[in-house]
């Protein structure tokens, strides 16, 4: 049997990334091979710092149809950078390299050689521009027309926010019936088409309690029809207020809580779960995921960083 390569894009070069690479092939052992796509230079610097020895294939991708991968090496396809240019800390300075190691991947990707995507943590605040409210904006930007949501992934529960990195000013704006269930369709079909089954879907109320003193409530005008009209197709129900949702008894319940906004279910699942859980980016060509942190700039070098969500991230494409 034949195994797709998983691609790995470094990301951010000043992170923990390569330290929980490291760690994470370290680990164990996976079926289908891994191609780093990074620069050689920095990676032999990294090996060298967290003293971790394993040979190099360096990998020309106009070969790359050809050429037989295996995670007895490290694979990698070298993303050349100024060498003057010292990534000393997360700046602008890094973006050239970034956008470089994305490019390549997306030209792998477009060349079907495999489907499987993992992106190291990048700085969303020096790398992005306005157009561009985090990384599942800017990849489904570059590779698709097609509607994507975040899930953040675990086996137990899952999370999924309607609106991402907005301001919480500008959040109900874009609570809206359509927004709404787009990002519920994304979750039913891949529960459904990737993992084999229907999940139970709660859907979160955006006010306190599922009340409000405003004059306009958008529990009971938006998001009450958005979940009738939903249960029809879908095992969906709520609006839930946020506040008691998590609660052991009532969690169990779900395989998936949608919140109306980013830490509405980032936070409590982060508590519960810490670093075992993944990003993946529904509704794109390929499956794309990064692990569930940002690059830590104040732990670089000090080998105490947690690998988990990017064991997570592979084990994930490497079981599906």
């Amino acid at each position: 049997m034949s195994y797709k390569p998983i691609l790995l894009v470094h990301g951010e070069p000043n992170s923990i990334f390569l330290e929980i690479f490291f760690k994470a092939i370290k680990s164990k052992k996976y079926k289908n091979p891994l191609l780093l796509i990074c620069s050689v230079n920095l990676l032999k610097l990294n090996l060298k710092k967290f003293k971790f020895k394993k040979k190099i294939k360096l990998i020309n991708i106009s070969e790359i149809k050809n050429v037989k991968l295996s995670n007895r090496y490290l694979n990698v396809i070298d993303v050349n950078y100024n060498k003057k240019n010292k990534f000393s800390k997360i700046s602008k300075n890094s973006n050239l390299y970034i956008k470089k190691s994305f490019e390549i991947a997306f030209k792998i990707l477009r060349l079907k050689i495999t489907n499987k995507l993992i992106n190291g943590p990048i700085s969303k605040k020096k790398f992005l521009d306005k157009r561009y409210l985090g990384m599942t904006e800017y990849i489904s930007d570059k590779v698709s027309r097609n509607k994507t949501c975040m899930l953040i992934y675990n086996k137990k529960l899952s999370v999924c926010p309607v609106t991402t990195h907005l301001p919480i000013k500008e959040i109900t704006k874009k609570i809206n019936r359509k927004n709404i269930s787009e990002k519920i369709i994304l979750i039913n079909n891949f529960y459904r088409n990737k993992l084999g089954y229907k999940p139970k879907i709660a859907i979160l109320g955006l006010n306190p309690h599922c009340e409000t003193i405003d004059k306009f409530d958008e529990d009971e005008k938006i998001i009450k029809p958005t979940v009738k009209y939903l249960k029809k197709k879908i095992n969906v129900s709520g609006p839930y207020p946020a506040d008691t949702i998590f609660l052991k008894d009532n969690r169990k319940n779900f395989n998936v809580i949608v919140g109306m906004y980013h830490d509405q279910v980032l936070t409590p699942l982060k508590t519960l779960y810490e670093y075992d859980a993944i990003n993946i980016t529904l509704g794109l060509p390929f499956t794309r995921i990064s692990p569930d942190h940002g690059p830590n700039e104040k732990m670089v070098g000090k080998n105490i960083s947690n690998p988990l969500s990017l064991i997570r991230a592979i084990e994930f494409l490497d079981t599906n």
